[in-house]
């Protein structure tokens, strides 16, 4: 006998389609909701070791800071002591370099100029004073400028006061100091050195061309002292006479 199933299995069949789907979607919503879970567990995990990582960077770049500013620090005390060195230097150089240029002033200037102020700015001296005549103040000019310490020299201004002095003009001229090198140095020092020479050969040479003492002073006749031998024979012309 055929058995007959009148039951609505259609509609146990759907409704158990359905609870699989559910079922299914339920899983897949937890699974994805777990799956967020652990990608924002690891991302920050990932953050924290980052920030981490940015935490010990930040510290060591402000120990770096510190390290840079020292250095500048460094860098400025170096660049301070280089300048004081440097200043040294030039005063070690430049010391006897006053010496040389008042010693040059004394032979450049002409017997018919005189100086009445003198100002040093850098490398440049101001020269004031009076002279006899514009030529005198001409060749002030060209001494100044053979010489191996001063070099160019810029008139200034030149005056005629127009009064009863012996030097009437006043001028004012400019000079550019600069240093002799080793050559000029030696041909400076070298006529020096032949005046010297020759002032020491005229010295020598005087003593022999002069006359000696003794002929020069008037020759003075000794006087005669009395010879003791004759004092016999003058007593015996005495005896003879009185026999």
């Amino acid at each position: 006998m055929a058995h007959v199933n009148l039951l609505p299995w259609r509609a146990e069949r759907r409704k158990l389609r359905e609870r699989e789907f559910y079922g299914q979607l339920g899983g897949a919503f937890v699974a994805g909701l777990g799956f967020v879970l652990l990608w924002a567990i690891w991302m920050s995990a990932r953050v924290d070791n980052q920030n981490d990582r940015n935490a010990i960077l930040q510290g060591e770049i402000k120990q770096l800071d510190v390290k840079i500013d020292k250095i500048k620090d460094l860098e400025k005390v170096r660049e301070h002591l280089l300048a004081r060195k440097q200043i040294i230097e030039q005063l070690q150089s430049d010391r006897s370099k006053m010496v040389h240029l008042f010693d040059e002033l004394v032979k450049t200037i002409p017997s018919s100029v005189r100086l009445t102020s003198l100002k040093q700015a850098g490398d440049t001296m101001s020269l004031d004073g009076v002279a006899q005549s514009n030529a005198s103040v001409a060749e002030y000019m060209r001494n100044i400028e053979v010489s191996p310490w001063m070099g160019h020299v810029d008139l200034r201004s030149t005056i005629n006061n127009h009064d009863a002095s012996r030097m009437p003009y006043g001028f004012g001229v400019s000079v550019k100091l600069s240093k002799p090198k080793p050559d000029d140095a030696g041909a400076a020092g070298a006529p020096a050195e032949a005046g010297s020479a020759a002032a020491s050969a005229h010295a020598a040479s005087v003593p022999d061309s002069l006359p000696p003492a003794h002929a020069v002073a008037p020759a003075v006749k000794p006087a005669a002292a009395p010879a003791p031998e004759n004092k016999p024979a003058a007593a015996a012309v005495k005896g003879g006479a009185k026999a």
